[in-house]
């Protein structure tokens, strides 16, 4: 059988100085077939740099928000499956992108997202980080959304994408990358920036989906982890799960 064609999509801004990195790990990829860089109006290099790796570039006009970057990206490719990573990672290299992409091209799962090695400590504990920015999907479940796309706030892509799984009932494989990591919006942009970028995002979070709905996502696709977990490892407490199950009945 002909494995399905993958192509990768990195929104980026301001990243001159950070995507040279992910690009030496993505371009060549025996796995990926096409690469991807939106480039959301960037002042610095970003183009460029992109360039000169052997990515294919859209510029888009003016800074939009991720979101926009991400529609203009789906509408641009072609592939059967999207790998969406973020244009800032630190520590990428093939191997993580193999523990991506395999379980959704093996027909394990439906889709996958990563938990790096930094994400903030509560996620960590429970084994989740729901608004992570790297995942592997169907391009048709967002291709047939552009336009609700366009409508999202700038920062409401992950959640809209976990609204879609959990109503689709996507099996979800949740990969642990302890050797990636993002950095903070403060060590890229300055303490009182990055703090109010941090607090831009959150308030876009909110207007997507609100706290009950962010409670809910987590749950279900935590559930559906430690389902997964127990179908291939019977040492799985059952317990466990139908405790968590529970847990998210609640809400």
């Amino acid at each position: 059988m002909t494995r399905p064609t993958v192509g990768c999509l990195i929104p980026a801004f301001n990243e001159a100085a950070r995507i040279g990195g992910v690009l030496r790990a993505v371009i060549g990829h025996p796995l990926i077939d096409e690469v991807l860089v939106v480039d959301d109006g960037s002042s610095d290099a970003t183009v460029d740099t992109a360039q000169r790796h052997g990515a294919r570039v859209i510029a888009m006009p003016r800074n939009g928000g991720k979101t926009a970057a991400v529609a203009a990206g789906v509408a641009a490719l072609r592939c059967d499956l999207l790998l969406m990573l973020d244009a800032d990672l630190t520590g990428l290299d093939a191997a993580a992108l193999d523990q991506l992409l395999r379980p959704v091209l093996r027909g394990e799962a439906d889709v996958a997202i990563s938990l790096r090695g930094n994400a903030p400590l509560a996620w960590r504990l429970i084994g989740l980080d729901y608004i992570s920015g790297e995942r592997v999907l169907p391009r048709a479940q967002l291709a047939a959304r552009v336009g609700d796309l366009c409508a999202l706030p700038r920062f409401g892509l992950e959640v809209f994408l976990n609204r879609i799984w959990m109503a689709e009932g996507a099996r979800v494989a949740i990969i642990d990358w302890p050797g990636v990591a993002s950095p903070a919006k403060a060590h890229k942009r300055g303490l009182v920036a990055g703090a109010r970028a941090d607090a831009a995002m959150l308030a876009d979070i909110f207007r997507t989906i609100s706290p009950a709905e962010a409670l809910r996502q987590i749950a279900t696709l935590r559930n559906r982890r430690l389902r997964d977990r127990a179908r291939r490892d019977p040492a799985v407490p059952a317990a466990g799960v139908a405790a968590l199950s529970r847990w998210r009945g609640r809400w």
